[in-house]
């Protein structure tokens, strides 16, 4: 891991990738890619607004929650801990170690099933198979190389970029639709919107991008939080704004591809209802041919991948935090036990979910309903936290960011509140 770098040197833009990189890839796990692909069947192309409306937004979110965690040098739960409402803090754990265990289940199946339509087998032991080597590579691979893994594992996005190459896409249709949508406004269409803001601001992004921020801090030899050595914020600020507009930029685009794929595919065939990310990529096949398949179905298995330490290690860092345990993936599982013992229930729990008579696809569309509605609350107290002077010191965000912030609020505030309105 390479030194924090020194406020008269700017780090270069392939150093200044981490954190904010990973996290935005991790937002297109499996259980975005049917999310992104049930609103692009569904509703054609007149769902793809929603990734240029949410990208300034989701990327001054992560901003504001990386930010907290370099400044401060502790976790987005630790800061709850310290400065507001313990009650409120373990009920939005609790909720988030819930949504997340379901997300994994999700997960974990939609790769079994992506594993099952390239090779013949059991959906079910797939999954569980890429579960467990998740939760070893968590357990025993120290943060420091684990983080290279991960950088490599958003590479894997790029199958969605390839696939849009590989269909033809009527541009003009495209354009009208994303500045303006003919979207009927119902139950439906509320309820998919909601899923997508979910989806793309999602709370476990928030904790993990500011534990992140915690674990950068704790491998480097010089770096100290902001509040005590200030003469290091120039080149942090700078790295956390380029890494984090960077991987939100990413993550958006390559979410709007798969829109777009299943939008002018799917939807113009009639294929109107998809359940699964690994349904898509077989509805596919048909449509936009086998190449499109391939690249379809590895890209859910490359993307879960990266997505499971996220959902799983987001849940044990509040845990941590929340409870005072020592925590971090560069310590070894018997220095921090509550903290693996968190990942290792998330994750296992997440592969039994998928052996129970229960249906993991409607599970997986109504978590990301629940992120967004966990999210509200969660983004109004990252917005005081991130505001205070005694939390932030002489580093309380600065006014642009706050009104983006506040907007990101309001925004999922008012999806969720239009949504009750309509069920």
């Amino acid at each position: 891991m390479a030194r924090e770098p020194s406020p008269r040197k700017l780090p270069s833009w392939l150093q200044s990738l981490g954190p904010g990189l990973i996290t935005g890839a991790a937002d297109d796990d499996p259980s975005g890619i049917a999310t992104y692909s049930q609103a692009g069947a569904q509703f054609g192309p007149n769902m793809l607004w929603t990734m240029g409306f949410t990208y300034p937004l989701m990327a001054g979110v992560q901003v504001i929650s990386a930010r907290i965690g370099r400044v401060t040098g502790l976790g987005l739960a630790g800061n709850i801990r310290a400065h507001y409402s313990r009650p409120m803090l373990y009920l939005m754990v609790i909720l988030l170690m819930m949504a997340n265990t379901i997300n994994i289940a999700a997960d974990v199946a939609a790769m079994g099933e992506a594993m099952h339509l390239i090779v013949d087998g059991n959906p079910r032991w797939y999954a569980a198979g890429f579960g467990l080597v998740s939760l070893l590579l968590q357990v025993f691979i120290p943060y420091t190389r684990y983080v290279r893994i991960l950088k490599w594992l958003t590479l894997a996005l790029l199958a969605y970029v390839a696939t849009v190459l590989t269909v033809r896409i009527p541009w003009g249709e495209v354009l009208r639709a994303f500045v303006w949508p003919d979207l009927p406004w119902n139950k439906a269409s509320m309820t998919t919107l909601v899923a997508v803001f979910g989806t793309t601001i999602s709370p476990y992004l928030f904790f993990w991008q500011a534990s992140q921020e915690v674990e950068e801090l704790n491998a480097s030899e010089h770096a100290r939080p902001l509040r005590f050595s200030p003469r290091q914020a120039r080149a942090s600020f700078a790295r956390i704004q380029f890494d984090t507009w960077t991987g939100m930029a990413f993550s958006n685009i390559v979410a709007l591809c798969i829109m777009l794929t299943t939008a002018i595919t799917l939807h113009a065939h009639g294929v109107t209802e998809i359940q699964t990310s690994a349904q898509a990529a077989s509805a596919l096949r048909p449509v936009a041919g086998d190449f499109a398949f391939f690249l379809f179905a590895m890209g859910i298995i490359g993307t879960g991948m990266l997505g499971l330490p996220v959902l799983a290690g987001s849940a044990a860092y509040a845990m941590a935090d929340t409870f005072r345990w020592r925590e971090g993936l560069e310590r070894r599982p018997a220095e921090a036990k509550g903290f693996y013992a968190i990942i290792s229930l998330a994750t296992l729990g997440g592969i039994a979910i998928g052996f129970l008579p229960l249906d993991p696809i409607q599970a997986l569309y109504w978590s990301a309903v629940l992120n967004g509605v966990i999210a509200v609350p969660v983004m109004a107290i990252m917005m005081l936290m991130a505001s205070n002077k005694a939390v932030m010191g002489r580093f309380a965000i600065p006014s642009w960011l706050r009104w983006l912030g506040w907007t990101a609020t309001l925004a999922m505030a008012s999806a969720v509140f239009a949504m009750a309105l309509l069920a």
